[in-house]
This record gives structure tokens, sequence and C-alpha cells, in this order.
């Protein structure tokens, strides 16, 4: 058994700091986007790219770059994202025109794509007793599910009381504390001797995924049926086949199939997607509901999620320390579907003139509880079994899942809501006044949309739940072990 390493709490936190940074730019810039848009005078229909370059450039390099840091290693990985993030949120910050603006957000999305699999990686290769280990996915699976929440609050302070520059800037100050602790307490990490970069896997899997993501937030602004929508989605689905057939033949392959394959892995994996198509529902329609129906501010609907965030730091400790090491992920992944379904129907009862606590309150923290359990499954599980040369692939694995989750919550849920709406409007010609009637038609969308969601939370508990082994996970492969033959051949390849 190897020594743990004694600063390994300290490397927890560079992971955290550095995690959430890339967690809250997922947000943070929602609700920067009006004042960004009147600052630099760029159209509606141009707004979108300000978010879908981000996605689209993490989504088509997160295997790539999960990937390369396994080969040259993860502290060179882990610090050039950080850097590279840092430098392109300061360009964005001075953005003079869209252009510049858009350029750094792609950009942003490369190294945070290079960023966030190192993270998890390191994490997983850092700690190795199975109750330390139980321990930090706690703390990590909290940050990554309150990341989001946390965003909203900061991009709403920092838009109204500084300017929507610094939603950008404030990735200066945690890249520096993350790079500062990524160099003094990392070690080196030596590249794996005899192995090479999968080139036609890395080209076929990044086409792919910018295809699938491209052509699911297209749909999202225009229509399913647009040429651009449908093309984009068939050529991904194509490369998808392509790549797949492709790994089952590689000799050194990008994502080795047997990670993939093992049924908890493949199962986390499906989690984080089915989980981020669903979960879109609540941070965007919510706050759409809170700002145009009741009229929150962008802080006050930080402030109305902030239980939601607790209850996920909660619930993401109790199911990586108390709830993982005893029952396993299956328990919790089933759990915390069901949960999210309920808060989901339960969001159906919001109406024009409902009040927080009556309506919002007890939805937003029995979803902080479902996530919660949700985060501390897939977490864990998606790295588990995989031999520290694999690390990376396994932990960008889940990032995809969880980026094409999101592209598809996003067009679909935007289409069924923009449906519902206007399928409203058109069965109840002046029953009210104009403004009323708009709120309404808005509230009939929401509520639509929730039951949506319910549906995909329930569809999952059935579906993850039958995918995921019953009982505990495997004991953690110790770096000794991992790096004998009989263990590299089959570490990633259970079944």
């Amino acid at each position: 058994m190897a020594t743990p390493d004694s600063r390994r709490w300290l490397i927890l936190g560079v992971i955290c700091v550095a995690y959430l940074m890339g967690t809250l730019d997922v947000t943070v810039m929602n609700l920067a986007l009006p004042s960004a848009q009147h600052a630099l005078g760029f159209s509606n229909a141009d707004r979108q790219w300000v978010v879908t370059a981000y996605a689209l450039s993490l989504g088509s390099l997160l295997l790539f770059c999960g990937r390369l840091g396994d080969l040259i290693g993860r502290k060179v990985t882990f610090l050039t994202g950080l850097a590279g993030f840092a430098v392109a949120s300061a360009v964005g910050g001075a953005s003079v025109n869209f252009a510049m603006l858009v350029t750094a957000r792609a950009c942003q999305g490369a190294f945070a794509a290079l960023m966030t699999p190192a993270t998890l990686s390191l994490l997983a290769t850092t700690f190795t007793d199975p109750k330390e280990r139980g321990k930090a996915f706690g703390v990590f699976s909290a940050v990554a599910a309150g990341g989001a929440g946390l965003g909203l609050l900061l991009g709403g302070l920092l838009t109204s009381y500084l300017s929507w520059r610094w939603c950008l800037y404030v990735n200066l100050v945690f890249a520096a504390i993350a790079i500062t602790g990524g160099t003094l307490l990392l070690g080196r990490q030596p590249q794996v001797p005899g192995k090479r970069l999968d080139v036609p896997g890395v080209v076929a899997a990044s086409a792919a995924m910018f295809c699938l993501v491209y052509g699911f937030s297209n749909a999202a602004t225009h229509s399913w049926g647009a040429p651009s929508t449908w093309s984009m989605l068939v050529a991904g689905a194509v490369l998808l086949c392509v790549f797949a057939f492709w790994q089952s033949r590689a000799a050194q392959p990008l994502l080795p199939p047997g990670v993939v394959l093992d049924r908890n892995r493949g199962g986390a994996y499906l989690t984080a997607l089915i989980a981020g198509a669903g979960i879109f529902g609540l941070f965007l329609f919510v706050i759409y509901y809170m700002q145009t129906v009741l009229g929150y501010s962008a802080i006050l609907s930080g402030v109305a999620l902030l239980p939601m965030v607790v209850v996920t730091a909660a619930a993401t400790n109790v199911g990586s320390i108390v709830l993982m090491p005893r029952v396993g992920p299956r328990p919790l992944v089933i759990a915390g579907m069901a949960l999210n379904a309920a808060a989901m129907v339960w969001l159906t009862r919001i109406g024009v003139h409902s009040g927080y606590a009556e309506t919002l309150l007890g939805p937003v923290m029995v979803t902080g509880a479902g996530m919660g359990m949700i985060y501390a499954a897939v977490l864990r599980t998606g790295t588990s079994g995989v031999a520290p040369a694999n690390a990376g692939a396994a932990s960008a694995s889940i990032s995809t899942g969880q980026q094409i989750g999101g592209a598809i919550g996003t067009a679909l849920l935007n289409t069924i809501a923009a449906t519902a709406a206007t399928s409203y409007l058109a069965s109840h010609p002046h029953s009210q006044p104009a403004a009323q009637l708009i709120r309404l038609a808005a509230v009939h969308s929401y509520t639509t949309v929730f039951w949506w969601c319910a549906a995909i939370f329930t569809v999952g508990a059935i579906i993850c739940g039958v995918l995921l082994r019953s009982g505990p996970l495997p004991a953690p492969v110790t770096p000794q072990a991992a790096t004998t033959p009989a263990l590299r051949q089959t570490s990633g390849s259970s079944a």
C-alpha cells in the first residue's frame, strides 16, 4: 500500500477551487449576458453564441484532453488549463466587440476541457484509502453540484454592483489560488512509457461532440426541422458510430472500451447525461419564472437558490461518506432521480402570484437533496476500478455526459416551452389583458416543462437503476497494483 501524500487535503482544496471556477463559469455568464449585450451592442440572434461557443469547444475537446492528461501528466494539463483559462477570462472581460468576447469564450471552453478531466483524475489518484476517498469525493461532489447555484448568485452580485466584465475577471482570483497551490503541492507525474495518442479517435470523437452540441444548441434557437440542426445531429451520430468502431480496433484507443463497458461506470456516465438534461429545467425555467413572472432581481434569484446549494452540500457528504461505502451507487442514483422527479411535479403548482416559501422553497431543497445523491454516486463511480493510466479518459467521460445532456435538455425543453406558450395564447385569445395573458402563457409553458423533467428523471431512475450493479463499489486499485501487467490488462475491462 502506498504511503498517502501528506499534503493530500491541501491538494483537494486546490482541485476544488479549480473545478469551482469552471463550474461557476457555466452559469455566471447567463446573468451577465443582458449587460454585455447592451455594452457591446450585439443582436439577440448573436447572444446565444456567448454561451454556445464555450459549450462547443468544451464538449468537443473533453475526451481528447482527458486522454492527453493520461499521456503527458495531469499536473501539466491541470496548470496549463488553469493558466489558459485565466488569460482567456482576462481577454473576455476586456472585450471591445462581440467577436472578441465570443473568441475568448471559445478559448475558455478549450482550456476548461484541459483542466476539468485533470481535476477529477487527480482526485481519484490522490486518495486511495476507501474512507478518505469517500470524504474527499463528498467535498468535491458538493462543490460540483453547488457550483452552478453559486454562479447564479455571484453573477447577480458582480453584474449589479460592479460590471458584467467582472463575471470574467473574477476567474483570475480563482486561477491565481489554484495555480499557486498546484505548482507547490502537486508532484510531477512521469509520462506513460510506450503510449501514443489515438489521432483518428481524437478526430472522430471531437468532430462527433462538436456536431452533437452544435445540433442540439441550434435546435434550441431555431427548430428541429432546420437543415443546420438535423444535418449536424445525423453527422454526429454517424461519427459516434465511426468512433465506436475504431475504438474496438485501435491499438491504443482514445477511450478504451473497457472503461465504458463496465456496468457501473457506464451507468454513471448515463446518469450524468440524464441528470444534465433534466436539471436544466430547474436552473433555466425557475430563474425565468422568478425574474419574468414574479419580478425578482438577479441577486434575489441567486439568493432564492441558496437553500439548494446548502442541501446539496449536505446530501453529497452524507451520500459519499455514509451511504456509498455501505450500499453503493445504485440506491443513491435511484433515490436522487426519484427526489428530482418529485420536486419537478411539486413545481407544477406555480402560479402568476405564487409566494416563494409556499411554492419554490420546498422543490428547490428537494432538488438539492436529489442532485447531491446523484453527484455523490456519479463522480466516484465514474472513475472506480480504472487504472491510473485511464483515469483521465474516465473523468472526461463524466464531463462529456454532462455536456451532451445539457445540450439535449436545452434544445428539448426550450422547444417544449415555446410550443406550450404558443398553444396557450392561441387557445385563450383576448381572455385576459395582454400583459396578464403573456404571464399566464409563460407559467403554462414552465409547468409543462416541469412535467417533462419529471418524466426524464423517472425514466432515468428506471434505466440507471437497472444498469448499475447492487452493492458497494470494489476497493480502489492501488498505485503498485495498477502497474502490474495483469492488473493493467484487466482493471479497465470488467463488464
